[in-house]
């Protein structure tokens, strides 16, 4: 099989990633209504703590996904390449983790460590990206070339 032609899509869409987060908020905030409301009353103090506790981590959590930064993907044929506005562009490994059809959560793992070490999760949509859709498909399920060995050996 041979890889994917150069390719570049602009990710700026993101209705259906915050849909799902602000679905799974709300779900995660009836079931600690719901367990708070099958307790005895009057409660403890530590209840009421613990569920004040986990409806703030719930909170911030739903914040931190919710906030997803426009992102530029380019594939050029042997690594792809992320930037974020006013970012420099970073080389890594981008897979698929939940491929839904019309929509996608990939997964960049820059390839050095300079400067960023951690994974950055993107969801991607169909609606905006229409006519770029399927090549953008087809270069993440395209088998990726195999890494140039650098230390020069032949073994």
């Amino acid at each position: 099989m041979r890889a994917a032609p150069a390719f570049q899509v602009s990710l700026r869409r993101f209705a259906i990633w915050r849909a799902a987060v602000l679905t799974l908020y709300l779900l995660g905030a009836a079931s600690s209504v719901g367990w708070l409301a099958s307790r005895e009353w009057p409660v403890g103090w530590g209840v009421i703590g613990a569920s004040l506790v986990a409806s703030v981590l719930l909170a911030a959590a739903t914040l931190a996904l919710w906030r997803t930064a426009p992102a530029d993907l380019r594939w050029d044929g042997v690594c792809w390449h992320l930037a974020r506005p006013g970012g420099e562009a970073l080389p890594g490994m981008l897979t698929i983790a939940i491929d839904l059809g019309p929509w996608m959560l990939l997964r960049f793992a820059p390839a050095s460590a300079a400067g960023r070490t951690s994974t950055v999760w993107l969801p991607a949509q169909r609606r905006g990206i229409e006519p770029q859709w399927h090549a953008l498909r087809c270069a993440v399920h395209s088998p990726q070339p195999a890494p140039v060995d650098d230390s020069g050996s032949n073994a």
